[in-house]
């Protein structure tokens, strides 16, 4: 890889870092390098002290390649960029739990009992942690091989730090800072950190554009829906970005990873997308297991991307080494002892026997042709004959049912992955049987590209749009069954917008399943799936995904019908609502109002207002002074011996007359405590 052309470095024009600034996108860049006595040190880590020393092992052992998947590279320069993501403890800074409670946690937080998912209670829980849970390292590693040296070469990798899902800003901004570190040194991150200090504050389901020296990155940012509710970051949700129905727009990403290459890493194993789709949607833990690190966290990527525009709460590992705190507990469990809801992606071999009882297994990719493993061509390339039509359903299964292609079939399931330490295979080890059947139409409009690698690319940027606009498709409708409890409803004609809203439909687990299977599940699922659609709901509820994603849509469905309710408040003529209200509506209106009075005086004074605040708050003073004047006069004097009302009503506007059908003229104006009766 080599960095962009466009890109200069001047130092006249050098760009001071501010750290608080670049805090918005980076938490730190490093500078990791692998030393043969004392292994993996970190040489620079700016800014400096923002890591623990747990957390700065956790990075180091993360940012390069496993040893034991690494095979013999004769070229003097190897680059490669990958991407890892791990927990943060609660010793740390910012950490939220030990690695002895993190099991713990993670069952609390994405496992539900059937009686909470039976009976959930709506809340707009929007602080779920006060601090970022996870950290993402982005990683260009070089590889440099020198006879001179020990060992006959080097590695070292330059390490940006992040609290967000952000692989399609940092892998470019990589393939510039990390050739740029190997040519200038430690001046490359000072001038990165300048540039990445001005960027604006992240904007989430938006195009960016993000200054480095004389390039530009232009980048897509994931939609707020898609990303956790941490740090304390309120990203603000419409009820439209999580609608129902596809986006208009096909280039407005729905999810995380949305520029993942789907294709091209499952390539091989085209028919078992569906399988993988259930699979995270009801977070069953996943094993991925591929030659190199680019490979595997490619595959981990493309795998959470298929469930957009659903939060996927499982936790992923794009690279998972053994080193990680959690591989204790994991290496820990026995047969029959339950997996926690993660897709891991690894390179170590040796995963296949310390998590030998991991259900799901998943084989991808295909090693460098001077790997010492044993490849089958067939399967490792997942290469496909050139056909100009596309993928024709004979050409996607492995091969044409025969005696020979049975037998291998057998032999494969017989042998188990543990076959991987012999010989490489793209293939899938599961018992799970799918409920969706794959979609023959979706595959045959796929393109062949051939051997051309040129046209390869841009082919699978088609193909990749093909499959994720279906998978969207599939999601969207899966998920459309329970919009009937995130429908927000504005005031009827006539009635008053000052009252509190309805409360949203109550959400029960055993009505909705009966509800579903009276109805059905709709004509594009019923044709995609068996007769036992029902039973993937069931595991669905019951999963990881469900509660998270249904709390988050249920707290904005409540948000939007709190706007338009607002909204409509704004747009009231109180004098003609109150004409054909009873007295004691009226004194019910009254309180409403100066109720939300106050609640808007008090987001003003927290900082907390939004732009029309100001606005609003005059409409419902004036309101509250016209239904304050048409109160019989000991009403009036009663609401006015509360200090904090009467101050509400002082500064009204000049006397008028409100005349009420069936009551004497009331004249407008704050009436002293004093006055007659």
């Amino acid at each position: 890889m080599s960095r962009s052309p466009s890109f200069s470095v001047k130092s006249e024009l050098s760009v001071k870092a501010d750290p608080d600034a670049m805090q918005r996108w980076v938490l730190a860049f490093c500078i990791i390098r692998f030393d043969l006595e004392q292994g993996q040190l970190i040489e620079e880590c700016y800014p400096p002290g923002c890591l623990t020393q747990e957390e700065e092992l956790e990075v180091a052992f993360s940012s390069f390649p496993d040893s034991v998947s690494q095979h013999q590279n004769r070229s003097s320069i190897h680059d490669c960029i990958f991407f890892f993501r791990f927990q943060r403890h609660k010793h740390s800074k910012q950490g939220n739990g030990t690695s002895s409670e993190i099991s713990e946690i993670d069952d609390k937080e994405t496992s539900s009992t059937p009686d909470e998912v039976k009976s959930i209670r709506r809340s707009r829980s929007t602080d779920i942690s006060k601090s970022s849970k996870y950290l993402y390292g982005y990683v260009f590693n070089r590889q440099r091989h020198d006879e001179r040296l020990k060992r006959g070469g080097e590695q070292k990798s330059v390490v940006i730090l992040s609290h967000g899902p952000y692989y399609s800003v940092f892998r470019p901004l990589l393939q510039i800072m990390g050739p740029l570190y190997f040519d200038i040194g430690r001046k490359a991150i000072e001038h990165i950190a300048g540039y990445v200090s001005l960027w604006p504050s992240p904007v989430p389901g938006k195009l960016m554009e993000l200054p480095i020296g004389n390039a530009m990155l232009k980048v897509n940012l994931p939609p707020a829906h898609s990303l956790p509710l941490e740090s304390g970051i309120s990203y603000e949700e419409s009820a439209s970005s999580m609608a129902p129905f596809l986006p208009s727009n096909p280039s407005v990403p729905q999810g995380l990873f949305h520029d993942s290459d789907i294709f091209g890493t499952f390539r091989g194993l085209l028919l078992q997308l569906w399988l993988l789709w259930e699979l995270l949607l009801i977070g069953e833990p996943i094993l991925i297991i591929a030659p190199t690190p680019p490979q595997c966290c490619e595959a981990v990527a493309s795998l959470v991307s298929l469930v957009a525009p659903l939060l996927c709460s499982v936790d992923f590992r794009p690279y998972f080494t053994i080193h990680d705190p959690d591989f204790a507990q994991l290496n820990a469990l026995q047969e029959g002892d339950k997996y926690p809801p993660m897709v891991l992606g690894v390179t170590n071999l040796f995963f296949l026997k310390a998590l030998r009882y991991i259900p799901h297994i998943v084989s991808v990719g295909s090693p460098a042709p001077s790997s010492s493993r044993v490849t089958i061509a067939s399967r490792s390339t997942g290469r496909i004959p050139a056909k100009q039509e596309g993928f024709g359903l004979q050409q996607l299964s492995l091969k044409k049912f025969s005696p020979s292609s049975l037998f291998n079939a057998v032999k494969l399931r017989r042998d188990g992955p543990l076959c991987l330490m012999t010989e490489h295979k793209e293939a899938i080890w599961s018992t799970y049987v799918a409920t969706t059947k794959p979609d023959t139409s979706i595959l045959n409009r796929l393109i062949d590209a051939g051997m051309s690698p040129r046209v390869e690319e841009s082919m699978s940027v088609v193909n990749n749009e093909i499959l994720r606009r279906h998978f969207l498709e599939l999601t969207t409708n899966f998920l459309a069954p329970f919009g009937p409890y995130f429908r927000a409803t504005t005031p009827s004609e006539g009635s008053s917008p000052y009252a509190d809203p309805p409360p949203l439909p109550p959400f029960n687990a055993d009505d909705f399943l009966m509800s579903l299977s009276a109805r059905g599940v709709g004509k594009f699922l019923s044709k995609r799936m068996r007769s036992n659609w029902l039973d993937l709901y069931r595991r669905f509820l019951k999963g990881p995904n469900f509660l998270p994603w249904f709390q988050r849509r249920l707290a904005i469905a409540e948000n939007e019908q709190h706007r338009l309710w607002r909204q409509a408040r704004m747009k009231t003529d109180i004098h003609l609502l109150i004409t054909k209200m009873p007295e004691l509506e009226i004194v019910d209106c009254f309180n409403a109002i100066e109720r939300h009075l106050l609640g808007e005086m008090q987001l003003q004074q927290s900082g907390r207002a939004i732009s029309d605040s100001a606005a609003m708050c005059q409409k419902l003073k004036g309101d509250l002074q016209v239904v304050f004047n048409v109160l019989p006069n000991d009403m009036q004097q009663l609401l006015l011996l509360n200090p904090q009302r009467a101050a509400l009503l002082q500064g009204s506007s000049s006397p008028e007359l409100t005349k009420l059908p069936g009551r004497p003229s009331i004249q407008v104006g704050v009436v002293s405590s004093n006055s007659p009766r």
